[in-house]
């Protein structure tokens, strides 16, 4: 059987684009280079996007469409090629060229305040008047979105250098993108680590982040292949530990440190959070009652060698703040709005401190034996 351009075609038409249920023909996917020698059949399939999610399953149905509908016989398993109507998504230092700081905000566990910190120290960031990015980067506990009073927001894409680029939301002078602005929040986010790294790369390298003086990423608790991930995909400038003053957060909090200045990873702390370090109650202000323990995260940090940058107490306000999208950070005459104030501060000091006396961390490359 004689084997011709527009048999390869009209097999092809049998396959659906899984995104839009228009056959790929139709839709354009299909490039003017098919190429026949003999058996052998060669052609490219042409995407939108560089890294689109249905391409792989596409290519399978195309080669056994053409086996199915063409000749059984058709050397094409291999044979078809992926081009892409956008630019590849560039490499560091292209990826942020306009990020002069990128800052790590991680605990070792859950549920001691990282998101709350790392979002009212974003806000009070700009309330200084710099430019801050904040990047949600607890994938299957997205709270930040909820935190800064967007939560039903939904970014748009903007076309820039040929490349269709997610635009951050913006609120409070801080930009920020979410995996929560992508999921119903009623949704449990149920994905393995590489689709949840494959996630964070797009919101990192397809989203235009602009001029930024801080980009804070709030990692997930403990240490997993996202943060691996992050690590491997960003230069982190440093680190910020977040950790309540009790032994038991303490503990995950030596492991989060030791994750960060690992031979293999090598990114520098700069400072210790101590978050929920006392309860003070409204109608005694000058009291304090240390429900977690006392000064036990400043303890850590002297024992490491390390700043400690904050102590946040317990206050109602900081809840409400949160749950109502209104960060007490906005408040900086307010007891806890002085508490994130000299804990912005504190992080300029040591950033600045961090780029005069240590070189610039690099992307961690890690080699499988």
């Amino acid at each position: 059987m004689a084997i011709y351009p527009q048999l390869i075609i009209d097999a092809l038409k049998n396959v659906r684009y899984p995104g839009t249920g228009q056959d790929i023909v139709s839709a354009g996917m299909v490039a003017d280079d098919i190429r026949i020698e003999g058996m052998k059949v060669s052609f490219s399939l042409i995407t939108d996007k560089v890294h689109d999610p249905f391409i792989k399953s596409v290519v399978k149905m195309a080669e056994q469409a053409i086996l199915t509908y063409a000749d059984k016989d058709i050397d094409i398993q291999g044979n078809i090629s992926v081009k892409s109507k956008q630019p590849p998504r560039p490499e560091f230092p292209e990826l942020l060229p306009g990020v002069k700081n990128i800052i790590a905000v991680a605990s070792g566990k859950g549920g001691v305040g990282k998101s709350t910190i790392c979002t009212n120290l974003a806000v009070a960031l700009a309330q200084k008047g710099y430019k801050v990015g904040l990047l949600d980067a607890d994938i299957f506990g997205p709270s930040v979105p909820k935190m800064l009073g967007v939560e039903d927001a939904a970014p748009e894409l903007e076309k820039k250098d040929g490349r269709d680029l997610i635009v951050p939301i913006e609120n409070w002078g801080v930009k920020m993108l979410s995996i929560g602005f992508f999921v119903k929040k009623e949704d449990a986010v149920v994905w393995r680590g590489a689709m949840a790294g494959n996630a964070l790369k797009q919101l990192i390298g397809d989203a235009d982040w602009g001029e930024l003086d801080y980009f804070l990423i709030d990692f997930p608790p403990g240490t997993s292949d996202i943060h691996l991930t992050l690590v491997q995909t960003l230069p982190i400038t440093g680190a910020v530990i977040v950790s309540t003053p009790q032994e038991v957060a303490l503990a995950d909090a030596r492991k989060g440190i030791s994750m960060f200045t690992g031979d293999k990873v090598n990114v520098p702390i700069l400072g210790l959070v101590e978050n929920m370090a006392w309860f003070t109650p409204a109608e005694l202000p000058g009291n304090r009652y240390y429900i977690f323990g006392k000064e036990g995260c400043k303890q850590l940090a002297k024992e490491q060698g390390y700043a400690l940058l904050g102590q946040i107490p317990i206050v109602q306000s900081i809840r409400e703040g949160g749950d109502d999208g209104q960060p007490v950070a906005l408040h900086p005459e307010s007891v806890t709005g002085m508490a994130f104030s000299q804990l912005a501060d504190n992080l300029v000091v040591a950033v600045d401190k961090r780029n005069r006396e240590l070189p610039g961390t690099q992307i961690v490359e890690i080699t499988r034996k």
